[in-house]
């Protein structure tokens, strides 16, 4: 049979919103989410990096797109040693992105569109430059301003060594030692990240309160909700005792790890005294009744490499958190066993606790999943590509990026999209090391690249100098050569285009109400029989549309049904080629 992809409309320059998003009630549960890196998406002055007024240009276009929200990762006051993860002001925007007049204007034009903004909050630690470390450096050891922080005594008979053995997640040790006002060696603070970021003390009320005071800030200014770093590590095990991952899970305690995955697996459960406390619950039980003082409904979204799904789930109980990234489902590779087996999981830890899932394939922390899905080893998640490392298929890893993404926005629940997804961008794999800005690549002793990669600046128009990111051409990483090919104007004219295939999967997404249904897996040869004909298929059924996923290496037959769309055109022999998704209805 003949299959062409479905029409889309084209694109307008500033559309009115093409759906309607609810203005009350669990929009969250069924949301598409589109997350934005600020000095990535768009640049409004000129000066190579993205800003509030940049994003709010473009918004139309995420309308256009067909999301429900975007997600804002940091733009408050930071001296920027972690790309704003570090922030010295909870309560500003940093001049660096611009003013709280804009972002007030971009919030009053995203809701405007229709669309929810959610923003990123850092509460495991501050900047080093935030007021009350400057504070908590300047006073004694055993104030009131260090006990804000994990100051401690070091080991030994001078206090020269780490009051524990924990290390950075971006390399090296968890600990700094200060000086203090006399001169001498003193005290260590705690750092799970990098020295410039001390982590605060969650038992300490001051603290707890000073938070408090920063939700209701920004939900007074109108925001929609908040997107929790690094959730499941504010609360630290009484006495910080040491820890030997190895008893854990046999590997290196260390973000940077050459495999993404084993840091996964090594440090983000409960066994270990810095993740996943029982106590951190607590804390988002006081947020979530802030929240809930609040019309129309405000969500908190947990960003917690928790395993196993079961503790995960945990967060999303309902006098908790709202979403929690399924970073299970991210990490998967490209097998359909372990696909249908995390897909499965995930379902069950939620409902047990009446939660949605939220999907998700790639963000700012990870190999953008084109990339990811063309690795010849799917074994191993690298923490960033060099030049010099193994390269991806590229034409694979797009074909099978397309493929994953209209199977993960035909499951239900709620999805997030990472900026640039949409179009298919690669990882830029070829960027020079000399201009990576992670601090992983330093702190690791420039053995592990880091996040760079996947937070080069969008391309807008394939004509315009730097690809249209901003007025003068300038970008503070540059874009790889295949990006000119990849721009949302050229994409824009293309039917065949991942942009159009996107923006099609959206609206009938939304048209057959998949994010609410109820997956339905199919018998064999489309099942979940791994020793079947069809084990090389994910294939279920939601809300009266079939999907199927072929994942193996060569073209299966078709049910019947009508095409809906496909992520790679479909030949006339009624059969579904490797590496392709087809919706039927």
């Amino acid at each position: 049979m003949a299959v062409t992809q479905p029409s889309v409309a084209e694109p307008t320059a500033d559309p009115a919103p093409s759906h309607p998003t609810a203005i009350a009630g669990d929009w969250w549960r069924n949301a598409v989410v589109y997350q934005i890196y600020p000095r990535s998406f768009a640049d409004g002055t000129g000066d190579g990096i993205g800003d509030l007024p940049g994003i709010t240009s473009r918004l139309g276009a995420l309308a256009e797109l067909g999301v429900d929200a975007v997600w804002l990762s940091p733009f408050f006051t930071s001296p920027q040693a972690d790309a704003g993860y570090d922030v010295a002001d909870y309560r500003d925007v940093d001049p660096l992105f611009g003013t709280l007049a804009d972002f007030d204007a971009l919030l009053a034009r995203a809701h405007q569109l229709g669309l929810k903004v959610i923003i990123d909050l850092v509460p495991n630690h501050s900047s080093d430059e935030h007021p009350w470390f400057r504070a908590a450096l300047a006073a004694a050891p055993g104030s009131p301003e260090r006990a804000r922080y994990h100051f401690r005594d070091g080991k030994g008979p001078d206090g020269a060594e780490p009051p524990n053995n924990w290390t950075s997640i971006f390399g090296g040790i968890g600990w700094t030692r200060v000086t203090e006002a006399d001169g001498r060696p003193g005290q260590w603070y705690l750092h799970m990240f990098d020295p410039k970021q001390p982590d605060w003390d969650w038992s300490n009320d001051a603290v707890r309160e000073e938070f408090h005071s920063v939700l209701r800030f920004w939900l007074d200014r109108g925001v929609d909700g908040f997107r929790v770093d690094v959730a499941n590590s504010l609360v630290k095990r009484d006495g910080l005792p040491d820890y030997d991952p190895s008893a854990d899970a046999g590997g290196v305690m260390a973000f940077g790890t050459p495999d993404g995955d084993a840091l996964v697996a090594n440090l983000h459960t409960s066994a270990a005294p810095m993740w996943d406390q029982d106590g951190v619950h607590d804390v988002y039980r006081d947020w979530r009744r802030i929240l809930d003082g609040y019309s129309p409904p405000r969500i908190l979204v947990a960003e917690a490499w928790v395993q196993p799904l079961s503790r995960l789930a945990r967060y999303v109980r309902p006098d908790e958190m709202h979403q929690a990234f399924n970073f299970e489902y991210l990490s998967c590779p490209w097998n359909p066993a372990k696909l249908r087996e995390v897909i499965r999981a995930s379902l069950e830890a939620n409902r047990s606790v009446g939660a949605p899932t939220t999907w998700v394939l790639s963000n700012h922390d990870v190999l953008r999943h084109p990339t990811r899905f063309g690795l010849a080893d799917q074994s191993v998640r690298p923490n960033g590509i060099g030049p010099d490392d193994p390269q991806p298929d590229a034409a694979l890893g797009l074909r099978r990026g397309r493929a994953a993404t209209l199977t993960m926005l035909a499951l239900p629940g709620s999805a997030y999209l990472y900026q640039g997804e949409e179009l298919g961008l690669p990882e830029h794999t070829g960027l020079d090391d000399h201009l990576r800005e992670d601090p992983t690549w330093v702190r690791s002793g420039q053995t592990i690249r880091g996040r760079d990669g996947c937070r080069v600046p969008l391309p807008w128009e394939a004509e315009r100098p730097g690809l249209g990111f901003g007025p003068t051409g300038a970008t503070w990483l540059p874009q790889p050569a295949v990006y000119a090919g990849m721009s949302r104007d050229a994409e824009a004219a293309d039917p065949d285009s991942t942009l159009r295939m996107y923006m099609a999967a959206l609206r009938l997404r939304r048209e057959h109400g998949l994010g609410d249904g109820d997956l339905e897996w199919l018998d064999a040869p489309y099942g979940t029989d791994d020793t079947a004909v069809g084990s090389d298929i994910v294939a279920f059924r939601n809300s009266g549309v079939t999907v199927v996923a072929n994942m193996g290496s060569t073209a299966v037959d078709l049910p019947g049904g009508e095409v809906l769309l496909a992520s790679a055109p479909l030949p006339a022999d009624g059969t579904l080629p490797r590496d392709t998704t087809v919706w039927l209805g």
